[in-house]
């Protein structure tokens, strides 16, 4: 299994080593909305456009509760739940559009679930070569206390990832 964790700088150049035999067919970006996230697409789309692969964007996100009594009827909790994902499908497809503008083939999926267990699920379903993660570069007692879904992909991974550290916080 080939992993990377590099500095960005350094990355083009180790693929270079690798020659032709490491081929990208399909790209699995997963996002979360935010826009330290999205970091990562520069490098999806140069690997996407170096390798004509298409890139997957994912969402996972949190299943809703029915622990909040302010939801009576199944209905509303119904809408709310279908409202969520609209609206993850809209901001993916976004990404979705830009990158088909550059003649890169795409596909979005918006899930419910555990971030890492779906991303391994998604990934092992779509035969991806590639799971690239933007990292927020939490250690210590913050990723103990939060957890950290690049840590989690990486002890997990069975395919190629790479993972890029985002160095400053982006508003």
């Amino acid at each position: 299994m080939l992993i990377l964790v590099v500095e960005t700088r350094y990355f083009y150049n180790a693929l270079e080593m690798h020659g032709d035999d490491t081929m990208y067919k399909t790209i699995l970006a997963p996002l979360d909305g935010s826009k330290r996230a999205e970091t990562i697409l520069k490098h999806v789309e140069q690997l996407a456009f170096r390798y004509d692969a298409k890139v997957i964007f994912l969402q996972v996100l949190k299943p809703p509760t029915r622990t909040d009594y302010t939801i009576p009827h199944p209905e509303i909790f119904e809408r709310l739940f279908d409202d969520e994902l609209r609206e993850a499908q809209r901001y993916l497809d976004g990404h979705k559009g830009q990158f088909m503008e550059k003649n890169i083939k795409s596909k979005s999926l918006a899930v419910f679930g555990s971030v890492v267990k779906e991303i391994l699920r998604v990934a092992e379903h779509e035969k991806v070569d590639l799971i690239t993660i933007c990292s927020h570069g939490r250690g210590g007692l913050s990723r103990l206390f939060y957890g950290s879904v690049a840590a989690g992909v990486l002890n997990r991974a069975d395919r190629p990832l790479l993972v890029i550290r985002a160095r400053s916080v982006i508003k």
